[in-house]
């Protein structure tokens, strides 16, 4: 064709016209996934989604990259194909908010491979493989209606949900649950996977979270998380859901749960609340994790270099608010969602406000036996009456704002405020030993109570910033933390000491006193770090921080005068005032190094650190200064999508605590005084690690282990001196100077799909070792705890007819110290794990788990313990949407629900009963409510 000057003045005005009715377009780039290859003269169309007919295409160029211009608004589909690969299509809108899509690095991935990594189902591909990311498409399972993400997720090949929620993928658990790639809640998992509606799901994503450092610079730094990310339909995203369920028990127990939510295109609104003494205190497994913000920014600060103030430690007993098993608790509480989006975009604000009030009352037992040289054993029994609460209200609030392409601003902001009470009565007998003698030494009755306030304050702001040069990049980081804490109980006591040839009381002590803490620290944190390019695969990081620690620590106890009502005599020997100044500086650099199949980063930080603790009372100014070295160094080999293998390195310096520190006796416990020490110096621990995963999606098939060694240098251990004619001991920390604790753990999983009946099998070995060293009365004692396990795991989902899962294996525990050989804590046991759903005909459902627990005897505690936990219910649920249900359920059916707990540590081995919830039954109503994508009907 002869090109003419006509000719390109009419091809000019023909793209003048198409511009001027359209300025719609797609661009991208085509990779092979497997050589990370560019894939020129691939063919890319785009087709109308309504009829499939072609409306414009193009080819690959020689960069990789391509665009198509002058299209229309509307719905389509994009089509690219490649000789030898799987055609890659995928659906996209253009419109007046979007006229240009970018598809970004379109992964295209050879046939053979599909075939061995890709389960296709009719003419709707259930999974589709996208760079790190495997992406399972909603409309390729079965949903019946009413049914909640949870039940569209245990259809996925390799994902695993069990009776409480918890989510396995490819042998890991899946920690994030995003909605749109959005924090929901404060992140926690099952308050999206138990309450959004499967018919609201478009696509759910798998893939490893990077911290937002990484994200941004693109240079990994080994914090990664197993995450899945709900992707909702276009025409789900706006209206509302929610649910109701209460249930009334035998024996007085009650749960409720209310849960609202409101979704619009650009805004996310929800609350909950929660009224419940059935052990429920939250809306999903990770109760701990909910009521903390997930909004903070994931980069390191200043390497844990801090010294720090334990919060409103004056000796007493203290709750933190989580319930653990111990105990009956009564739980209340609440919260409110808000996330939206504006300006294009560009600005978005994530807020949760969240309210509780927990009491937890119980009774608990522990018997434990200390070890000396020569024979002696001191066996204490301790009886404990425990009444604890605690209230609880926190703000969070995250705002981030786009400036452009290339700079952003994050900026978060979190309040919390806690009352806690605590009332605790002890009794303690301590009974002698040698060669099987059993005399009365001692008895200790105590009443402890204590009453605390905290007010916690953080705030951050986290700058990015991308230059023109690829890889080039500046962030800035900002933080700061406010802790203020008062706290003020009593100590009511009397140790009696007896004549162990007589039983008479040798002598018996009174103490009666007041006990006040009061406690402010402000820690400022700054880090800035910059990244250089050095060629397409090669890197520079540098960083600089500052962290300027300020804080004062007032701690008093008081005795009554004779005579007296009032505490008002200070007890000079018990009281003490401190406050606190340190700055450091810390510098770091690191090379990474990222291939097409490997990639490996190493580097280290430097900290100049200077301390000064002035004591208010006695004038006495104490000055340290520190030089701290962190090492780090990873290492990654992809040898596919779905097999790779990553080793880590890390080097961390702890520093000793105020209360490890400080030269001021504790009398809590008068048979057990805490002193300080001031010559303390860090420890240095070192961390190996090995994590390989291998994945094949086809026969659900995963092999994953992970191998860790630990060992630290200049340990900070406790030195106890102990009189065993009294029973009374002094404990202080030092530093461990010719000994190295070690420790290591190692873990394995094997698992796939069956042929034969279709079911997944897996196998799971577990062992962890460590070793302590410990003086007791000035002699060096190893102590030796490990502990081995395996287990058989078999599961079974078949959509509407039942699922099943069970977990079985042995166990060995070894307990031993070097004082006393010849007494060990060393056994075995054995555990099972399983439950059931069986659907049965006119909407019945019946559900059942079990766990099963032997602990065998020990040469130190002769008795055994089998317990079995039976829970069971029938439910059936109404109406064609089976938005309905009503269930009758029984909690411990066998009424064996014993708290139990054995443990070991250096010359001392304990057992430990404690009250916990037991067997009840309750009848239960649950209501869920939706109108979701417009003319949909009420459900």
């Amino acid at each position: 064709m002869k090109i003419t000057i006509p000719s390109i003045v009419v091809l000019v005005l023909f793209a003048l016209t198409g511009y001027a009715q359209s300025n719609y377009a797609v661009k991208g780039s085509a990779i092979d996934t497997a050589e990370r290859k560019t894939l020129e003269n691939a063919t890319v169309m785009v087709l109308n989604a309504k009829d499939s007919i072609l409306h414009k295409f193009t080819r690959v160029k020689e960069d990789g990259t391509f665009a198509i211009n002058n299209l229309s608004a509307g719905k389509f589909v994009l089509v690219m194909s490649y000789p030898g690969y799987a055609d890659y299509t995928e659906d996209f809108t253009l419109d007046d908010k979007t006229q240009t899509h970018d598809f970004g690095k379109v992964t295209l991935t050879l046939k053979s491979q599909l075939l061995k990594d890709v389960i296709i189902k009719g003419q709707i591909r259930a999974i589709k493989i996208k760079g790190d990311t495997t992406e399972f498409n909603a409309k390729a399972y079965v949903i019946q209606p009413n049914d909640r993400v949870e039940d569209l997720i245990k259809q996925f090949p390799g994902i695993e949900v069990d009776k409480d929620g918890k989510i396995t993928a490819q042998g890991k658990t899946v920690e994030k649950v995003l909605v749109d790639g959005e924090e929901f809640f404060g992140d926690d998992p099952t308050l999206v996977t138990k309450n959004l509606r499967a018919d609201m799901v478009d696509k759910v994503q798998l893939y490893d979270k990077k911290s937002d450092q990484a994200t941004f610079t693109g240079i990994d730094d080994g914090q990664k998380t197993k995450t899945l990310n709900i992707k909702l339909k276009e025409d789900k995203k706006s209206g509302y859901f929610g649910k109701l369920d209460g249930g009334i028990g035998t024996r007085d127990f009650y749960s409720g749960t209310g849960m609202y939510n409101r979704f619009t295109a650009k805004q996310k609104f929800s609350a909950y609340g929660i009224a419940s003494n059935t052990g429920k205190t939250g809306l999903g497994w990770q109760d701990s994790q909910k009521y903390g913000s997930s909004n903070n920014v994931e980069v390191n600060d200043n390497g844990g270099i801090s010294f720090y103030f334990n919060d409103g430690d004056n000796g007493l007993d203290s709750f933190n608010g989580n319930y653990d098993g111990r105990g009956i608790p009564k739980a209340t509480t609440g919260g409110v969602h808000y996330d939206g989006k504006w300006n294009k975009d560009n600005e978005s604000i994530n807020a949760n406000y969240k309210i509780g009030q927990l009491d937890v009352n119980g009774t608990s037992n522990t018997q434990s036996q200390n070890n000396y040289t020569g024979g002696s054993q001191i066996n204490t029994n301790t009886d404990q009456n425990f009444n604890n609460s605690m209230f609880r209200q926190k703000l969070d609030l995250t705002y981030l704002i786009k400036f452009d392409t290339l700079s952003t601003l994050k900026v978060s902001v979190d309040g919390t405020y806690k009352h806690g009470k605590t009332l605790t009565d002890y009794l303690s007998i301590g009974r002698t030993g040698q060669l099987g003698n059993d005399t009365l030494l001692n008895s200790n009755s105590r009443r402890i109570t204590n009453d605390e306030d905290t007010h916690i304050f953080n705030t951050s702001l986290f700058y990015t910033h991308k230059f023109k040069k690829k890889g080039r990049t500046l962030s800035v980081l900002v933080s700061e933390y406010i802790n203020n804490a008062d706290s003020k109980g009593y100590l009511n006591s009397e140790v009696d000491i007896y004549n162990t040839q007589t039983g008479a009381v040798k002598s018996s002590t009174l103490t009666d006193q007041l006990k006040s803490n009061t406690i402010k620290n402000n820690v400022l944190n700054s880090n800035v770090t910059y990244t250089e390019p050095i060629s397409k695969k090669v890197s520079l990081i540098f960083n600089y921080g500052v962290n300027i620690n300020k804080g004062t620590a007032d701690k008093r106890s008081y005795n009554k005068p004779g005579g007296g009502s009032d505490y008002t005599v200070l007890v000079d020997s018990l009281s003490n005032y401190y406050k606190l100044d340190q700055i450091s500086n810390q510098i770091g650099a690191a090379i990474n190094f990222k291939g097409k199949k490997q990639s490996f980063n190493i580097g280290t930080k430097v900290s100049d650190v200077s301390f000064q603790q002035d004591n208010q009372f006695s004038g006495d100014i104490f000055k340290r200064h520190f030089i701290n070295w962190n090492p780090q160094a990873t290492y990654e080999y992809n040898f596919s999508q779905q097999r790779s293998i990553y080793l880590y390195y890390g080097g961390y310096t702890n520093q000793p605590s105020i209360n490890q520190i400080q030269p001021v006796k504790e009398n809590t416990d008068p048979l057990n005084v805490f002193v300080g020490n001031q010559g303390l110096t860090p420890s240095f621990r070192s961390n190996l690690n090995i994590y390989f995963n291998d994945y094949k999606v086809l026969t659900n098939q995963y092999v994953y282990f992970s191998v860790g060694y630990n060992f630290t240098s200049n340990q900070i251990v406790n030195n106890t001196t102990t009189d065993i004619k009294t029973g009374k001991s002094t404990i202080q920390y030092i530093n461990l100077k010719d000994k190295m604790p070690v420790s290591y753990y190692a873990n394995g999983s094997f698992g796939r799909k069956t042929g034969l009946l279709d079911i997944n099998v897996g196998l799971n070995l577990n062992a962890n070792s460590n070793t302590n060293y410990s003086y007791t009365n000035g002699i060096l004692n190893n102590s030796l705890s490990a502990s081995y396990s395996g287990g058989l795991n078999i599961s079974k989902y078949v959509k509407d007819k039942f699922d099943f899962y069970v977990n079985a294996g042995p166990q060995y525990n070894v307990n031993k110290s070097s004082q006393q050989l010849a007494n060990n804590n060393n056994g075995g046991g054995f555990y099972t794990r399983g439950g059931m759903n069986v659907y049965l005909p006119a909407k019945f459902r019946i559900s059942s788990d079990i766990n099963y627990t032997y602990t065998a005897a020990t040469g130190t505690f002769g008795t055994d313990l089998k317990r079995t936990l039976l829970n069971a219910s029938l439910s059936k649920s109404f109406f064609k949407a089976n938005n309905l249900k009503a269930t009758i359920s029984g909690n411990d059916l066998l009424n064996q629900n014993v708290g139990f707990n054995r443990s070991a540590y250096g010359n001392s081995v304990s057992q430990n009963t404690y009250t916990t919830i037991q067997r009840y039954f309750m009848f239960a109503i649950t209501w869920d409510f939706s109108q979701m994508g417009g003319p949909m009907a009420k459900k």
